[in-house]
């Protein structure tokens, strides 16, 4: 069987962070596995408490998966400090991760900031120049592109400045009133929309760390970025 290592945020609800990754991982047909950056006090309607761990033992997490079970794709959610994204970095370089899924999470689906302010810079640098594929929101596709997205015409250079900038496959998620559940997905040189019907649904939270679960298990099954990306969506949907 596959195996697949989420590196992320406990979610005590159980709808996002690492319980919604191993559950999709799961689902996708992998074996999962989890390295956990932070927990958090939360449910669907806000983050009332986050405890980062400390580096040392996020280090430790990551060796004593790698020494024993070879991740076969490894998924990167929600982690709160630059710190602990400069120890991700580090160890997964130090082991040739491979097909490594960056979801950039910066701000919960209820609002709740979830990512201290220096640590946007230590993801761009650490994370993204190994990333085979970041999944940003419009919001977290603004921060990382620095332009401003109001329209669907807009995701298309804002994707394309990422993966000019950072070296990594982009797939820029639409809503946000952009472009209902349409996801761009774009490299240096082509780009590709993956057309979703658009669901009615307030059960919102933890979407994003599904997908790029889903996303990252397909990898690491053998399918290609675009495969996979379908087959996560169809999943999600």
């Amino acid at each position: 069987m596959k195996t697949a290592l989420s590196i992320a945020t406990s979610d005590c609800s159980g709808g996002a962070g690492i319980q919604a990754d191993t559950k999709a991982m799961t689902l996708n047909g992998v074996y999962a596995m989890s390295v956990l950056a932070a927990l958090t006090a939360q449910n669907t309607t806000g983050v009332a408490g986050i405890f980062s761990v400390p580096p040392e033992f996020l280090e430790q997490q990551i060796d004593m998966v790698f020494a024993d079970i070879r991740p076969d794709a490894v998924k990167i959610g929600m982690v709160p400090t630059a710190e602990l994204f400069r120890v991700i970095g580090r160890r997964l370089r130090h082991y040739g991760a491979d097909n490594i899924v960056v979801d950039p999470v910066m701000v919960a689906t209820s609002g709740s900031k979830l990512m201290e302010r220096d640590a946007l810079s230590a993801l761009k640098e650490e994370l993204l120049p190994i990333a085979a594929l970041v999944t940003p929101n419009i919001p977290e596709a603004e921060a990382l592109a620095g332009m401003t997205i109001r329209e669907k015409d807009d995701m298309l250079p804002a994707a394309q400045e990422i993966s000019r900038k950072h070296g990594c496959a982009v797939l820029l998620k639409g809503g946000h009133n952009v472009s209902d559940a349409d996801d761009l997905f774009c490299t240096e040189d082509t780009y590709t929309w993956f057309e979703g019907a658009y669901i009615d649904n307030p059960n919102t939270h933890g979407t994003g760390c599904t997908l790029s679960s889903a996303i990252a298990a397909n990898l690491a099954k053998g399918f290609d970025l675009p495969a996979s990306i379908r087959r996560a969506k169809d999943y999600l949907s």
